[in-house]
């Protein structure tokens, strides 16, 4: 079996969804968009064995995404919490499906979305087109649907 061409997955056949204060949105704006899981390990030394061992103790999530500068959202974010403290949490949805392939789809949910920083106001003589990156946290995530393998 090899991996045909047609069965890789198309970074523009995809689409994002996030529900904020209970109002689901199209994530239209999204140019890139990664989320990580980080195992965390502690060092275990033991009795007998010069070496380190390691132990998984924990994980973090972090993410990254590009966006199009065409949405405040992310603004009226950080102004709630910068007037009244109170800060935003959301979810996102991320769906990985291409047409020609395949190997289905895969949808993963990002639980307690936290936004890390935002640009305010931005102007740039040079770029035909603004963008921002957000960065983000997310402490829970689930994987509703996953790739199968392809069909020969």
């Amino acid at each position: 079996m090899f991996l045909r061409a047609g069965d890789t997955i198309s970074g523009q056949e995809g689409k994002a969804t996030s529900v904020i204060d209970g109002n689901v949105q199209d994530m239209f704006y999204v140019k890139t968009l990664e989320a990580t899981f980080e195992k965390i390990k502690a060092e275990v030394k033991t009795l007998g064995k010069r070496g380190t061992q390691h132990k998984g103790t924990g994980w973090a999530g972090s993410g990254s995404m590009t966006i199009y500068y065409v949405t405040s959202i992310f603004r009226k974010m950080a102004l709630k919490y910068a007037k009244t403290g109170k800060d935003t949490y959301f979810n996102i949805t991320i769906v990985n499906e291409d047409p020609t392939s395949t190997i289905g789809k895969q949808t993963i949910v990002l639980y307690n979305c936290n936004i890390d920083s935002v640009i305010l106001a931005k102007l740039d003589t040079e770029s035909d087109v603004l963008d921002e990156d957000i960065d983000f946290t997310f402490d829970d995530f689930d994987v509703l649907d996953s790739f199968g393998n392809p069909v020969v």
